[in-house]
């Protein structure tokens, strides 16, 4: 018998899921509108391409070290109170940045304040859709946020820099960010239900702090299938090197400036298509892909090592992008085989391990671009990515199935004794 699984309408025809949609949608292309505005006031004003860049990177450091720290505190507090307060908090502190003039050391500050939260709001909104989405509707919410993740940005990009050439000023790019952050927060606070965690079934105390923050950590090391999930999403900082390289690739085969930015957004693209395509897959089928489609994702990375034309590269690139789909799937089955409350602190530490790989990986690669071509170090990458998912598969069991254990999967809502229930959601049943 074949499984039945969620269409799409059956997830957008709840409420609160579109709210959380929706909110996401317009902060994150906010997000972007930052990040080209903050690169180019630094450059404008210090003509200086390694401050800019800095400042840049300053954008995604941050959360490596806050991830693990914060997240425990939407396993404590209502998780709709925990993205609300976050998104205000932000939305102050652009604005402060928005402030002309402002001098850049307090920029730099203002920077990595604004950063330093957004693994709290992730974990917080990551935790929460489990609840909104409480059965097979769940991995086609995260196929839809995931795809909205790759719209955002390209959009965003794009957008923000129409948006400073048009007013000649980053500062406005930076106001309309807070703005984003601002709308969110009210988006979340009057169209979702308090979504509070559920409490422990050992009763954690709270002086116990250390304790309690580590606990996510200590589950999923401890675990041998969380782990291994684990491990193949973070296996993703070797497939997203291309993104670092392309001005250094682009120079190689002899492209002009422009390709830049369209090679930088081929895998963007691949990955939109492939969250869209493994959005309805079925459990058995998510759990028999998960590995293949990691081992695949640098197969067409090994391809470019000849430094084909800018075409056949942004094939290449794309398609490497639409196997990388299968970090779709891994967060599914780590997320779901999390108990509810401990499931932000898991995915706290999985998402600081996952900002760390991206971040070692784009150095390694850019150090080994320095000895080798460009297009070598990348299909390099994609070959150790390769290599990793099989090892990884084998050391830790990943054994193609995928069994979301009574013990760990999170019951649906309406079933959860003691714990708050959505209210009902339109009319959209699952199948």
């Amino acid at each position: 018998m074949a499984e039945r699984t969620a269409r799409f309408r059956d997830v957008f025809a709840v409420g609160e899921f579109r709210i959380l949609w929706i909110a996401q949608l317009q902060s994150r292309i906010g997000d972007q509108f930052a990040r080209v505005a903050l690169a180019l006031l630094v450059f404008d004003r210090t003509s200086s391409p390694a401050l800019s860049a800095l400042v840049y990177a300053m954008t995604f450091l941050p959360p490596l070290v806050t991830a693990p720290l914060l997240a425990g505190l939407a396993d404590r507090y209502s998780r709709r109170a925990v993205m609300v307060v976050v998104d205000l908090l932000r939305a102050v502190l652009l604005a402060v940045m928005a402030i002309p003039a402002l001098p850049l050391p307090v920029v730099a500050a203002l920077v990595i304040a604004v950063t330093c939260p957004q693994p709290l709001f992730s974990a917080a909104r990551t935790s929460t859709l489990p609840r909104v989405l409480p059965d097979e509707r769940y991995p086609v919410g995260v196929s839809i946020m995931s795809s909205t993740d790759g719209i955002a940005q390209i959009l965003g990009f794009t957008l923000g820099g129409v948006v400073v050439g048009a007013s000649g000023s980053p500062h406005l790019a930076l106001a309309i960010n807070a703005g984003t952050f601002v709308l969110s927060a009210a988006l979340l606070h009057w169209g979702i239900g308090p979504h509070r965690p559920e409490r422990s079934p050992t009763g954690e105390a709270g002086p116990r702090a250390g304790r309690f923050a580590l606990a996510g950590i200590s589950l999923v090391a401890a675990d041998r299938r969380l782990m291994g999930l684990a491990s193949l999403i973070w296996l993703y900082g070797c497939f997203v090197v291309p993104e670092a390289l392309a001005a250094p690739y682009a120079e190689q085969i002899g492209a002009d400036q422009a390709a830049v930015g369209t090679l930088m957004a081929a895998d963007v693209v691949g990955t939109v298509i492939g969250a869209v395509l493994v959005a309805r897959l079925g459990p058995t089928l998510r759990g028999r892909l998960n590995v293949p489609l990691a081992v695949a994702t640098g197969l067409p990375l090994l391809a470019t090592v000849t430094g084909p034309s800018l075409a056949v590269t942004v094939v290449l690139w794309s398609l490497s992008g639409l196997l990388s789909s299968y970090m779709v799937l891994s967060q599914v089955m780590f997320t779901q085989s999390v108990p509810d409350h401990l499931r932000a602190r898991a995915i706290g530490f999985a998402a600081a391990g996952l900002q760390t790989a991206q971040g070692l990986g784009m150095a390694l690669a850019g150090g080994l671009a320095e000895v080798v071509r460009p297009s070598t170090a990348i299909a390099a990458c994609g070959v150790a990515g390769s290599l990793g998912a099989i090892a990884i598969a084998f050391a830790f069991r990943l054994n193609g199935t995928e069994s979301n254990r009574p013990d760990r999967a999170p019951a649906p809502a309406e079933e959860r004794a003691g714990s708050e229930s959505p209210e009902p959601q339109g009319s959209g049943a699952a199948p």
